[in-house]
């Protein structure tokens, strides 16, 4: 499903000759390397680090990263396209290298020095390491401000306490951006983000969420416990962590919008062909009104989200302010995704409910895009905040 040539959204949406480059590219690599495996690293919540390593060599765990850093230099179309065609085939490894790209890798792009960029980036852009990002803990979610993960500073040290809760990678990433308390409970100020390595003593990990969707895409707890960490690891200015990822969360909206699409196209695209293979009453299911307009509706749904994923990644390679749109992009496409995989489940009756079809991990994958890098009420509450500033 292609958009159209034009529309009245303000960007151009014609898919460049790149673009279908990168997404022929994609689509194969899913489909020789990943498709076979899906149920197998689901069952088991195998985390493949081999694919991964894979991904890196063709560039696409650095996607936005500029080429001197070592990655791809590409912008957020081609970003967006990456993630769909992915998670298309499996939302898990969509997740991982969603959260890799736009998380650890993004945040470190965009407030590091040159000195941090050259450090990390190169490792993070060919996936030599696996990134990381820590923000949620157990007690605050949502409310960030009143983390309790403390950094305090130690001559030419940070020494940090504490655990983040709901972190992909938690276990299996190299390094980790941290955001730790460094100020006052509960001032946007007293927010600071930090660089830790894997094997600096003190940072371990812990328990290992078993989930009802989204297995094989690693979620572990990340402790520290007098974990000593050299102050050149602090991006940007102390004090400045909370605005930082705000930031970056505005992009992460964006790969989570994009993971949602590449979900929902995958459950519509396995609805679509089994409602004209499956005969009921001597004629293709797809013949009924009932399957029909369940087809219709999703197939309108998705175009929608595209649209409203486009304009955010547009917006977003103009250097414009995203906030609203992204936050309008993972709500909606999200929630999409929702729907389209239970309508996919419900147009293949008893067989969708089966693991032995594609449709019942669409659908358990889907829920945690509604949930994951804030909630669709948190969408919500950013939209409504931006319309009321304009």
């Amino acid at each position: 499903m292609n958009l159209s040539e034009n529309n009245t959204n303000g960007f151009d949406s014609r898919i460049s000759e790149n673009q279908v480059m990168i997404r022929k590219m994609v689509k194969d690599f899913a489909e020789k390397n990943i498709r076979k495996n899906v149920m197998e690293w689901d069952e088991a919540q195998i985390f493949p680090i081999e694919i991964f390593k894979e991904l890196g060599k063709l560039g696409l765990m650095g996607v936005l990263v500029p080429e001197e850093y070592g990655g791809s230099g590409l912008g957020y179309q081609e970003y967006v396209d990456v993630i769909v065609e992915i998670s298309r085939v499996c939302g898990s490894i969509g997740l991982s290298v969603a959260a890799h790209n736009s998380l650890c890798t993004g945040h470190i792009l965009a407030f590091g020095n040159e000195e941090q960029k050259k450090k990390w980036l190169p490792k993070l852009a060919t996936a030599e390491w696996i990134g990381a990002w820590g923000l949620t803990e157990a007690n605050t979610g949502s409310d960030a401000l009143r983390m309790m993960t403390t950094a305090v500073k130690d001559g030419d040290h940070y020494v940090l306490n504490g655990a983040k809760n709901w972190i992909t990678h938690g276990k299996s990433g190299d390094v980790a951006v941290v955001m730790v308390r460094t100020g006052e409970s509960g001032s946007s100020k007293g927010i600071s983000a930090i660089v830790v390595e894997r094997g600096t003593p003190g940072f371990t990990a812990g328990k290992k969420e078993n989930k009802l969707g989204m297995r094989a895409s690693e979620t572990t707890e990340m402790i520290f416990d007098n974990c000593r960490v050299p102050v050149e690891n602090l991006l940007g200015q102390e004090g400045d962590g909370f605005k930082q990822a705000m930031k970056i969360l505005d992009g992460g909206r964006i790969s989570i919008a994009a993971l949602s699409l590449g979900i929902a196209k995958g459950a519509f695209d396995a609805a679509l062909a089994y409602s004209k293979e499956r005969k009921q009453f001597g004629q293709p299911i797809s013949s009924f009104q009932g399957i029909s307009f369940k087809l219709a509706d999703m197939a309108t749904e998705i175009e929608g989200a595209e649209l409203l994923i486009r304009q955010a990644a547009d917006l977003k390679n103009r250097h414009q302010p995203v906030t609203k749109v992204s936050a309008m992009a993972k709500y909606f496409a999200s929630e999409v995704c929702v729907r389209v995989s239970t309508e996919a489940v419900q147009i293949f009756g008893g067989y969708g409910y089966t693991k032995d079809f594609p449709v019942e991990k669409f659908y358990r994958d889907s829920k945690l895009c509604t949930i994951g890098e804030g909630t669709s009420e948190i969408q919500k509450l950013v939209i409504s905040r931006e319309l009321l500033k304009e």
